[in-house]
């Protein structure tokens, strides 16, 4: 069974800057993606970044220049450095684990942790 916990969401001012962790536990194989999603009030659950284990990033362009996606692979940890901070990136972030093999891929979703920013 894989878990995924998240930390590091809160309240901050506009401009600044929030950093999200997200280690995973349990059986990863290791061909995956690591990334972040978030979901705003009302509105769908899109992604904002991910790293695959060959190497590759993939931004939201909302986000482009502004945060940073890194994995440690011996933790199995993924983080999200966010800068430059808007009102709009207010939401609730999702840590996100996709694992494929030969016979399948699965998906799998932190709990979520809140990312507020005032203006």
């Amino acid at each position: 069974q894989v878990q995924l916990v998240e930390s590091g969401g809160g309240l901050v001012q506009a401009g600044g800057s929030l950093r999200l962790s997200c280690a995973a536990s349990g059986s990863i194989f290791s061909v995956n993606i690591m990334g972040w999603y978030r979901q705003a009030p009302e509105k769908q659950r899109e992604l904002v970044a991910d790293f695959s284990s060959g190497g590759r990033t993939n931004y939201a362009d909302s986000v482009k220049g502004r945060f940073t996606i890194s994995r440690d692979n011996a933790k199995n940890t993924v983080y999200l450095q966010m800068n430059s901070l808007k009102s709009e990136d207010t939401a609730v972030y999702y840590c996100n684990l996709k694992i494929f093999t030969p016979w399948s891929t699965r998906e799998y979703w932190g709990q979520g942790t809140q990312v507020t920013v005032s203006s």
